[in-house]
């Protein structure tokens, strides 16, 4: 069998530094590499076994036909399976939750539909916070359902404790003795930055499970990423992310990943193996790349944020900004960042004075900021929520939620922040 591939000296340094030193060196023997000192790109379907007898052990262990040995690791079959850059990445990725496992996948959604399709079976119930993104909200309402599973809403600035969410359950027509499998939250929001209580899912799911099987809590943590809340640590099961996004960090590749403990991720991570969704070993490779200067991007990205945001809030031109940073104490939800968050992250939205043209506008007149979507790269990103990502949301569900279609949503990069703050300002002169 092969040597395991986290040595003594790997895990001396995980009890003796920080992740972001780790990033460079954890979980990776150079000497099993020609001394290699970046890890190579194992660009390769298949892989050699030694023996007949150790191929049939891989594969037992890999199908779950019988239990891993102590002294055994899981030997490499074929990369839609596993590959060394992908187990590498995931020891290193799950240092930042602070997660005993790790599985990641080819896109950010492909993380969320494998684990959800894992974990619910016709007949269960999933109870999901609103707004969350418009590919979630479309697998939950039209997907999910064809499968026998139904969806169940919460607004998550309205969720100031357990006896909500099960308020929100009877309001729906759920009986107690239902079956809720599944709580998926988005915290914060896309695009309004709404936080939903972790504390508050995490005693919901023990209250719901005293009388049957505990819903497990999943968190959709891409807005905040890693570094400015870690889920697990307040009673989430799973955390999600685009690892597209922040984890990524230069919009040139797609990513998810699913974290928490290893027997919770088991179901997950043998889906993902028929289904095809493990990422590929180019991106896995990309993404330690990219886990090397995470905490720098992200610190710079967050700074640069509170300017911009500070900019936008005294504008005349601007209804409203959603920001975390901005919250103050007697606001409900100050009370929950001050728990589970440690910074206010990047991401910023506002309203404009006026309506969708207004908008539109302000958009067209963007020329350092990118009219795009998706967030959490190095540079600045702007787009429209309503007709873009959420445009698949139903107007009423928008309206319950917050979205409005005088609202943009800002991804905030590592730009100068005087230099954004000038463009949103000749653009806001043109609304």
């Amino acid at each position: 069998m092969p040597r395991k591939r986290l040595s003594e000296a790997s895990l001396r340094l995980k009890q003796a530094f920080h992740p972001e030193s780790l990033m460079m060196t954890y979980a990776y023997k150079p000497e099993l590499s020609e001394g290699a000192l970046k890890v190579p790109i194992f660009q390769t379907s298949t892989f050699v076994f030694k023996t007949a007898e150790e191929g049939k052990a891989f594969f037992e262990i890999a199908y779950g036909l019988r239990k891993k040995g102590e002294t055994e690791s899981a030997g490499l079959i074929y990369s839609r399976i596993n590959n060394p850059d992908l187990e590498i990445l995931e020891e290193r990725l799950a240092l930042w939750d602070g997660a005993e496992a790790c599985a990641v996948f080819n896109t950010g959604m492909a993380a969320i539909a494998t684990t959800l399709m894992a974990l619910v079976h016709p007949g269960d119930i999933v109870l999901y916070s609103t707004p969350l993104y418009g590919g979630t909200d479309h697998l939950l309402k039209h997907v999910l359902p064809v499968f026998g599973v139904r969806a169940v809403p919460f607004r998550a600035a309205a969720c100031a404790g357990a006896e909500d969410l099960t308020a929100a359950l009877a309001a729906a027509g759920v009986a107690a003795t239902d079956h809720v499998s599944v709580l998926l939250v988005e915290t914060p929001a896309n695009p309004t930055n709404a936080l939903v209580d972790l504390a508050a899912c995490a005693e919901f799911a023990e209250r719901r499970g005293a009388g049957g099987r505990r819903p497990l809590v999943l968190v959709d943590n891409t807005f905040l990423g890693p570094l400015w809340q870690q889920p697990l640590r307040h009673g989430a099961d799973i955390v999600l992310y685009s690892a597209t996004k922040y984890i990524g960090g230069h919009s040139d590749l797609l990513a998810g990943a699913a974290l928490g403990a290893r027997a919770v991720l088991e179901p997950v991570r043998a889906l993902r193996t028929f289904f095809g969704t493990l990422a590929d070993p180019w991106t896995g490779w990309l993404l330690m790349r990219s886990l090397e200067t995470l905490k720098l991007r992200m610190t710079s990205a967050m700074k640069n944020a509170r300017y911009v945001a500070d900019f936008l809030a005294a504008h005349e031109k601007v209804e409203r900004v959603y920001y975390l940073g901005h919250l103050r104490d007697g606001d409900p939800q100050y009370a929950v960042y001050r728990r589970q968050c440690s910074g206010p992250g990047a991401m910023v939205s506002f309203e404009v004075k006026g309506g969708e043209p207004d908008a539109f506008r302000f958009l067209n007149a963007l020329r350092l900021v990118k009219l795009a979507v998706s967030l959490g790269g190095t540079e600045s990103l702007a787009e429209h929520p309503y007709s873009m990502t959420h445009a698949d949301v139903s107007p009423e569900a928008k309206r319950a939620a917050g979205i409005s279609d005088r609202m943009i949503r800002l991804s905030v990069g590592i730009e100068h922040p005087d230099d954004t703050i000038a463009d949103l300002s000749q653009a806001l002169s043109q609304v």
